[in-house]
């Protein structure tokens, strides 16, 4: 798969992290990501781009675990962030506000607000209502609000339509024959710094000639209105470059720096660039293990305990994800097609449709490749199902990184209205868990992330249950490995 998930010994490993390893402490369905294939991607990106004026930010969409953006801030990195809660995360992993980007189409007044006390380095904007929005919010606190005019450049990124940002039928970006007007209105506003112009084409793109169509347009369109004295000094190109998740060839990223260095020449400008799924899609697994092997009429299904709550991109695109056995099958191993489904009551919930795999048994463990992006930032709790916990390898050590929800949790997020009588139940319920009725009452007034702490992590079929406040038996880390429970 990579230098950083790859067999040793007949293991699957992430790095010197045998999975099972972790599938043992911390149960099962669970995301790990590669300390050293997230720096690894990082460093490869910034090395395209030395000696350009030049800010990476982080695209939070892609995984906005606060420990994978640390290992971005660390190098150095800034942020791409679209909702108050992403600002939030990016600071709290110590990004600095003067490196972080506020992208959307949808920024309310209060987050506005938010980017504006935290000193933010740009606003993209993309209507003209919202330029309106933000100069209202800047003025009434007496600042001037710096903003990149995101551009609408009409060309097709020719990825898939849902991902697709950057022609005139999307609802991103000001239409490019508009920008002009909208920038010289934008001088005269009291709350705006007029600073920079903004693309960003769409996701998962595997051909430069796309990007080198957007960027062509937004540099002349920037020399024209420098030249017609508009103060600009900021190009930002957005993200997109994608990955190989079957049999695509996206282009490499030396490549991609290659063609910004031609395109730009000798411009004065400050670039910023948006990288999100190129950064962190390789550089996580999601592992689950096989609960049932099932025979039907036509088809072989092979039933995990993960589900379309955990990974939602195979229903929602049609995306395809390589799988690996954490057990290397031996050579000449019987194969055959297989649909690789989950628990959840929808068709849907399928990974894969006639996969050609070593043929499974109940208790297999098997790790879904390309995972670190769009993954766990895009799960649930459907079917009141536990969303995966999230588990951060570096060399022969680990850590999660976000601990799987215990059902008090889960329930804890809903309350009774004073008209509905609490229900007549029990004051514990399965396993001892008190009721949610109960559970709320007694919840009044506790600290915010209690519920985090009493963290109870359960396991699949054949995984001892592990408990932090327990001793583990039979699945301790080997001398000098510091496998870390949930706090």
């Amino acid at each position: 798969m990579s230098a950083f998930f790859a067999y040793k010994d007949g293991r699957l490993q992430a790095e010197a992290v045998p999975l099972a390893e972790i599938a043992r402490a911390v149960g099962t369905p669970f995301y790990c990501y590669s300390t050293a294939a997230l720096r690894a991607a990082h460093d490869d990106h910034a090395q395209a781009l030395r000696g350009l004026d030049a800010t990476l930010c982080y695209a939070m969409k892609a995984n906005s675990n606060l420990a994978v953006v640390r290992c971005f801030a660390e190098r150095g990195a800034g942020a791409d962030v679209v909702s108050e809660g992403e600002l939030r995360q990016a600071i709290a992993a110590g990004v600095p506000p003067n490196k972080i980007v506020f992208a959307g189409v949808g920024k309310t007044p209060g987050e506005m607000a938010v980017g504006l006390d935290a000193g933010i380095l740009q606003f993209n904007v993309e209507s003209v209502p919202e330029l309106e929005t933000l100069n209202r919010v800047a003025a009434g606190r007496g600042r001037r609000a710096p903003v990149a005019l995101r551009v609408n450049p009409d060309v097709d990124a020719k990825t898939h339509a849902k991902i697709s940002t950057g022609k005139a039928e999307n609802k991103f970006g000001i239409d490019l024959p508009r920008i002009e007007g909208l920038a010289r209105r934008a001088m005269e506003m009291p709350g705006i710094a007029l600073e920079g112009l903004a693309v960003h084409i769409g996701s998962q793109l595997t051909d430069l000639a796309p990007f080198e169509a957007a960027f062509g347009r937004l540099i002349a369109l920037y020399r024209e209105l420098r030249a017609a004295g508009v103060p600009l000094r900021r190009l930002d190109f957005g993200g997109g470059l994608g990955v190989s998740y079957r049999d695509e060839r996206p282009p490499e990223i030396r490549a991609y720096g290659a063609m910004v260095r031609r395109l730009v020449g000798d411009l004065e400008a400050e670039l910023v660039f948006e990288p999100g799924r190129a950064l962190t899609a390789d550089a996580g697994v999601l592992v689950a293990r096989t609960l049932y092997v099932k025979e039907g009429s036509a088809r072989r299904f092979v039933i995990l305990d993960a589900a379309m709550n955990d990974l939602i991109r195979p229903a929602m695109y049609d995306a395809w994800h390589d799988m690996l056995p954490l057990r290397q099958p031996a050579p000449g191993a019987e194969r055959g097609p297989f649909d690789v489904v989950g628990p959840i009551c929808e068709s849907s919930d399928t990974f894969a449709k006639g996969r050609i795999l070593p043929t499974p048994e109940a208790g297999d463990l098997l790790a879904i490749c390309s995972a670190g992006a769009y993954g766990a930032v895009m799960a649930s709790s459907y079917n009141a199902r536990r969303p995966a916990a999230e588990v951060l390898v570096n060399g022969a050590d680990f850590a999660v990184v976000r601990p799987r929800p215990d059902y008090a949790a889960i329930l804890g997020q809903d309350r009774l209205p004073p008209w509905l009588a609490a229900p007549a139940v029990p004051a514990r319920g399965p396993s001892g868990a008190k009721s949610a009725a109960s559970r709320g009452e007694e919840r009044r007034g506790e600290p915010r992330g209690a519920a985090t702490r009493r963290q109870e992590v359960s396991a699949s079929p054949g995984t001892p249950e592990f408990r932090p406040d327990r001793p583990k038996t039979g699945n301790r880390p080997k001398a000098g490995r510091r496998g870390r429970a949930p706090a």
